[in-house]
């Protein structure tokens, strides 16, 4: 089992809500089951500050699935949740960005472990450090 972490975000239709309707399908992926879930954190938005504020969190996991499959039930479930890609950075039901993936680093063209803005956003690293104190992985 590969231990991961998963950071959610949301600012539309009922973010909240989107986030733990998120939290359950992640809970039924494949071969993988949650370890820890963080607080729900609000935050102002990051890249366009012109739009409705974010509920964030962070999901720790372990899973069989490799990070490719892993992404692609990600983006399934943002899809089942009405996500459309319109705007980098833009309002979305869900985000669901693969922070780690054990201690593994990957750079291909549609995924990036570790997620290459994890440090340095605080909506990130906050429920981040929240479930995993001690910095492990990192």
């Amino acid at each position: 089992m590969n231990r991961c972490y998963l950071a959610l975000g949301s600012n539309q239709k009922n973010p909240e809500r989107q986030l733990r309707l998120a939290i359950k399908a992640i809970d039924n992926f494949p071969n993988t089951s949650i370890k820890n879930v963080s607080s729900l954190l609000w935050t102002k938005a990051w890249g366009i500050h012109t739009q409705q504020d974010f509920c964030n969190a962070v999901v720790e996991i372990v899973t069989q699935l490799n990070p490719a499959l892993l992404l692609s039930w990600c983006r399934e479930t943002e899809n089942n949740q009405g996500r459309v890609r319109k705007k980098t950075w833009g309002p979305r039901t869900l985000d669901i960005d693969i922070l780690l993936y054990a201690k593994r680093t990957i750079n291909s063209k549609g995924l990036t472990i570790p997620h290459p803005h994890m440090l340095e956003r605080e909506f990130v690293m906050q429920p981040f450090l929240e479930i995993n104190p001690t910095r492990e992985l990192l």
